[in-house]
C-alpha cells in the first residue's frame, strides 16, 4: 500500500466523518486542520439531544432539511465550543459548502478550503470565498487510497480472471472484466500467469 498524500489524508478524515451523518439527504463531513494537525472535525447531523433525521425522518422546510446543522459549521462549533482558534486554517470538507456555511467559513478566518466534490456550487459562495481571499482546492477523492485490502482484493481478481482463461474464456469475454479490474484498482496492466 502506497503513502497517501496530506490532502488524501485529511479528505480520507473527512470522508470517514461523513459515515457518523445522521443526515438521509447527504452525508458530509469536515475536517479543520492546521499544521498538518487535526483541530476538529465534524458531520451533518441534529443538534446534541434532538432527533435525528435517520430516526424521525428529515424536517424540510424550502427544500433544506432544518433539523440538521452542516458538517462545517459543526466543525467550526466544535472549535469555538473548546477555545480552539480557526483564523489562519485550513477545512476539507467532502462536498462543497453551500452558501451560509461559506460565510461562516470566511468569518472563521478559514484560510485554505479543500473540498472534494461539487455540490450545487453556488456563484455568490465562490464570489465571497474569492473576495475574502479564500484558497479553494478541489481535491478528489480516491477511495482506493485508503482500502487496506486493496493488495488481497487484486490478486483474487487476477487469480479469478486466470481461471476463467484457463477455462475457456476468450480474451473479448475476459475484456470487460479486465478493465473493471483496471478501473477499480487504477492499475493499468493486470499481472497474469
Amino acid at each position: 500500500m502506497e503513502r497517501i498524500t496530506w490532502d488524501q489524508f485529511f479528505m480520507a478524515q473527512s470522508h470517514l466523518l461523513a459515515i457518523r451523518s445522521t443526515c438521509t439527504r447527504l452525508s458530509v463531513g469536515a475536517t479543520i486542520v492546521r499544521d498538518k494537525r487535526i483541530i476538529a472535525g465534524g458531520y451533518n447531523g441534529s443538534i446534541s439531544g434532538d432527533d435525528h433525521c435517520i430516526d424521525k425522518g428529515c424536517y424540510v422546510v424550502d427544500n433544506h432539511c432544518v433539523r440538521t446543522v452542516h458538517a462545517e459549521t459543526n466543525a467550526l462549533l466544535q472549535c469555538a465550543k473548546y477555545g480552539t482558534p480557526t483564523n489562519g486554517a485550513d477545512l476539507y470538507v467532502t462536498h462543497f459548502p453551500c452558501l451560509p456555511c461559506t460565510k461562516s467559513i470566511i468569518q472563521a478566518g478559514i484560510q485554505n478550503l479543500y473540498y472534494a466534490t461539487d455540490y450545487k456550487n453556488n456563484e455568490y459562495a465562490i464570489e465571497l470565498l474569492r473576495q475574502a481571499g479564500v484558497n479553494v482546492l478541489h481535491v478528489p477523492f480516491d477511495e482506493r487510497k485508503i482500502d487496506f485490502l486493496s493488495d488481497e482484493k487484486l490478486q483474487l481478481y487476477v487469480q479469478l480472471i486466470n481461471e476463467l482463461r484457463e477455462k475457456g474464456a476468450t480474451p473479448e469475454e475476459l475484456a470487460p472484466y479486465e478493465q473493471k479490474v483496471t478501473e477499480l484498482f487504477g492499475k493499468t496492466t493486470l499481472k497474469t500467469n
